[in-house]
């Protein structure tokens, strides 16, 4: 049965993606523990598609302690090689120990700022970026915003903070509305 609703046609038909985008795509995020989720599941997805992360996220939660930097931060060898057996998640070493150092770097972030969320959004001035991209516009996989975001947190010590995962970020946690103006979501997200 097709949609009588207008939205973004990246979710194309997919049920589960569809319902990733009404729910939850380009909403303002301001939950640290949230932030941190999303910041390891954008790393995880780089060279693979969001689905494929997505079809796995209730496994990250679950390997990944419900995705709590303190107890991420933690994780020694013994952990690193049972993620490394997990097949519920990407068993990519480099992503895997990203994960663990981007915990620590993001408790550090914490000290510093109060949390990670006034320091993430204060490159938005607390304000979501709003694009007006229309049906027939291509959205940009990075930007200067996110480059130099990304600079930032590289300099921190996280890693898979490319531009591109970071505009990823971006769009996923509502820094920018990437929602077409034509998307029912558009409005919504902007409150």
């Amino acid at each position: 049965m097709a949609s009588s609703v207008n939205r973004c046609p990246w979710p194309g038909e997919d049920p589960f993606y569809i319902a990733y985008h009404d729910e939850e795509w380009g909403l303002p995020l301001h939950d640290d523990l949230r932030l941190f989720e999303m910041l390891i599941l954008e790393g995880a997805q780089a060279g693979l598609s969001w689905i494929t992360i997505l079809r796995k996220r209730e496994a990250y939660r679950a390997a990944f302690d419900g995705f709590d930097p303190v107890k991420v931060a933690s994780y020694g060898e013994a952990k690193i090689a049972e993620l490394m057996s997990n097949p519920g998640i990407v068993r990519n070493q480099l992503k895997i120990r990203a994960a663990v150092s981007n915990a620590q770097a993001f408790l550090a972030v914490q000290q510093e700022f109060g949390s990670f969320d006034r320091y993430i959004w204060a490159f938005v001035d607390g304000q979501p970026v709003i694009n007006r991209w229309g049906p027939g516009d291509s959205l940009p996989a990075e930007t200067p915003l996110s480059q130099a975001i990304s600079k930032d947190l590289k300099g921190r010590g996280f890693k898979f903070v490319g531009p591109t995962i970071v505009y990823a970020h971006m769009q996923a946690t509502g820094m920018v509305n990437d929602h077409r103006t034509d998307c029912f979501r558009y409005q919504e997200v902007i409150g």
